[in-house]
């Protein structure tokens, strides 16, 4: 459904960090990230930059085996930055990650923790949509305006929809119901950016562009439809129907965020 490119990718990247560093310069980064539990607005920072050098190794290197995530996981790792040297450093790793990416081009083959995915256009898209939703995360925090781009944000849900297919997202748990069986069906809206339609009533949940009758459905505009996916706060968000399918198909999509 996106229409978003490459380049398109790569230079979000640096441009959602560009307002992310607007959005918290001057700002105590001891503060509180609610969003985040445990988190202070320095730890979401370095997080950032941590995932932007993370997913810079991996495409630079080729690295076809999974890289360690130290510089996203372990807090202690650039706990050293603060200030303005905090925010010259994210800046610096957005922009080498972006070059990093279009010198490799988006076919290069990579190590990704996607399934069938293995390539640098992954990691484009994926550190374009961490950026922007941690920089929803850091306006939460500060009180700064949070704006994005309707095709950007929608896009953003495509992602979401795509890690919704993935086996840890549907296969069955021991002492949890099963997310899969007939006429489970599910339907989003965001009114003039897209409509997405869930089916999990195969052997693997399905998910297209456009409209069907569903037990739930789910209707906002755009960037609180997203936000609403990630578990952030989101007031414009109305629920109708089958709200308990609803929610167990947010907390299986969501495994990955608990990783």
């Amino acid at each position: 459904m996106t229409s978003l490119t490459f380049d398109d990718y790569c230079r979000a990247i640096v441009s959602q960090t560009e307002l992310l560093r607007a959005q918290v310069r001057g700002v105590d980064t001891a503060a509180d990230v609610s969003t985040c539990p445990g988190w202070d607005l320095g730890r979401l920072l370095r997080h950032v930059g941590g995932d932007h050098r993370w997913a810079d190794e991996v495409v630079r290197t080729r690295a076809l085996e999974p890289v360690p995530g130290d510089p996203v996981d372990d807090p202690a790792v650039y706990a050293h930055l603060d200030g303005d040297a905090l925010d010259d450093w994210l800046g610096e790793g957005a922009a080498e990650l972006g070059a990093t990416l279009r010198d490799a081009g988006p076919d290069a083959r990579v190590w990704t923790p996607a399934h069938e995915r293995n390539t640098a256009a992954f990691w484009a898209r994926r550190m374009t949509h961490e950026t922007l939703v941690h920089r929803a995360d850091a306006a939460l925090a500060t009180g700064a305006s949070f704006t994005v781009d309707d095709g950007l944000a929608a896009d953003a849900v495509d992602e979401w929809m795509d890690f919704a297919t993935v086996p840890e997202a549907y296969e069955p748990r021991p002492a949890e119901p099963d997310l899969l069986g007939p006429g489970r069906t599910l339907q989003f809206e965001a009114t003039g950016a897209g409509q997405w339609h869930v089916d999990l009533g195969g052997d693997r949940p399905v998910w297209h562009p456009g409209r069907a009758e569903a037990a739930a459905t789910v209707r906002a505009p755009v960037t609180e439809l997203l936000l609403f996916l990630y578990r952030r706060p989101a007031p414009a968000v109305e629920t109708h129907g089958d709200t308990a399918l609803l929610e167990l198909w947010l907390t299986r999509t969501g495994f990955w965020l608990e990783a």
